[in-house]
């Protein structure tokens, strides 16, 4: 019964051998076919021209040695035997000697090529009637034949060249060293038009990171410039729409933040009564929510992109929950640093934290370098938690999960979403677990 497999699971699985970047795909396009073109003109160089010209060698050399056996049998005197030796030697290159009262060896070694020895023991089997023996690998320059007779061994030594064709060989380098010059240009050239794929690569995720490579230019094939240009008008708009919101941002603040301000004096003026104690907290939470929702809509996207070592940065992170009534503890190596935007990544995790405090008693800090070479900021808390269905849940803007912790009175629902915006704009992502504690896990990569 013969084993079929399916179409697709072969189609799946010559998927998964293949090379996946770019620069081996295109190298296996232009090697292969190169490749096996080599290997078909190299297999119908040794079927139709090399074996022919072996068998032809051989069945020459055949003749010529059943000559020299035949004339040694018609006269087996010294004397004949001795001008059959030097007509041998000086018309044929045949050098033959007489081995008295010895055997043929038992034992032969075969040549490299099995089409030698095929040729050879073919022609002599049709040409000899004799026992005989042969080796073509003992002597470089040298095809060793030994034909029993009633006296003993016949051994003739003949040239190499008079049996095999010794070209072949030259012809394999040849093949060779075309093959390798080819698949060296080839990789030259490939290798010349993915690096200009992957520097455009490099600068969208730099973009996308908040770091503005002002090095990065179009350059490689026409399709990767248009590519290139591409990318570089869509960052302008990008940045042009950056610059227009931060403005309108900057605007609505002030304008905002103006009449907040007369209101506040005006209470501040006003004699104290229960009234006014009530409208200083409604207006100190109207504040807090539109600090909120100015701090969404920014993203923090205009600031620049800083090394920062993120020990300092969480402890700072930490003072200030500690001033607002939380327990944190901070951990975290002194020499970890990250590229980040400073302001943004503190508020992230300020965010993180606060919120890890109004729902629990004990807040703990950490960041830790990732065996992937990333950087983990974790917050943990000793609070109810987070059903592990909600997790996606907590992340949508102005979404409180009132049924899964207590709410915060203060919040407006965008801490977890002005977190994550800030994380996946350094790329990196903020993600939820259950914590050690008991509570929630907070967890905030980012690469290095």
């Amino acid at each position: 019964m013969r084993l079929r497999l399916p179409p697709r699971y072969l189609g799946r699985l010559i998927k998964r051998r293949l090379p996946t970047s770019l620069f081996g795909r295109s190298l296996l396009i232009i090697v292969l076919p190169v490749a096996l073109m080599q290997i078909a003109v190299t297999w119908i160089f040794f079927d139709a021209h090399w074996n022919t010209v072996t068998s032809r060698l051989s069945d020459g050399l055949a003749g010529e040695v059943a000559w020299a056996v035949e004339s040694y049998q018609d006269d087996k005197s010294p004397e004949a035997f001795a001008k059959l030796a030097d007509r041998a030697e000086e018309s044929l290159s045949l050098s033959i000697a007489l081995q008295q009262g010895r055997d043929l060896p038992e034992t032969r070694r075969y040549a490299f090529f099995a089409p030698v020895d095929y040729a050879l023991k073919r022609a002599l089997s049709e040409r000899l009637d004799a026992p005989f023996w042969f080796d073509a690998t003992r002597y470089p320059a040298y095809v060793d034949i030994r034909v029993q007779v009633d006296e003993g061994v016949l051994r003739i030594l003949a040239p190499r060249d008079r049996a095999i064709a010794t070209q072949g060989h030259i012809f394999i380098l040849w093949m060779t060293v075309a093959t390798l010059l080819l698949t060296a240009v080839a990789i030259l050239f490939i290798r010349n038009q993915t690096r200009a794929i992957e520097r455009l690569a490099t600068a969208a995720d730099a973009f996308g990171r908040g770091v503005d490579d002002q090095g990065f230019k179009p350059h490689g094939a026409r399709e990767v410039r248009q590519a290139a240009h591409a990318f570089l008008a869509m960052k302008s708009r990008i940045q042009r729409h950056i610059e227009q919101r931060t403005a309108l941002l900057a605007s609505v603040s002030h304008d905002l933040r103006t009449p907040l301000t007369r209101l506040k004096l005006e209470l501040a003026l006003a004699p104290p009564s229960s009234r006014t104690e009530e409208m200083k907290r409604d207006l100190s939470e109207m504040e807090h929510m539109i600090d909120e929702y100015l701090a969404f809509a920014r993203g923090e996207g205009g600031e620049a992109v800083e090394t920062t070592r993120l020990l300092p940065l969480l402890q700072e992170v930490a003072e200030g929950a500690v001033r607002a009534g939380a327990q944190v503890r901070v951990e975290a190596p002194e020499t970890l640093a990250v590229d980040v935007r400073p302001n943004a990544l503190k508020r992230a995790v300020s965010n993180l934290v606060m919120n890890a405090a109004v729902h629990g008693e004990t807040v703990e800090l950490s960041a830790r370098i990732l065996p992937s070479g990333g950087v983990e900021i974790a917050v943990d808390d000793d609070g109810p938690g987070i059903p592990a269905a909600q997790y996606e849940e907590a992340f949508k803007a102005f979404n409180r999960l009132d049924e899964a912790r207590n709410q915060n009175t203060k919040g407006v629902g965008l801490g977890l979403a002005i977190a994550r915006d800030v994380a996946r704009g350094h790329g990196g992502e903020v993600l939820l677990d259950r914590s050690p504690l008991g509570g929630l896990r907070a967890v905030i990569r980012l690469p290095r």
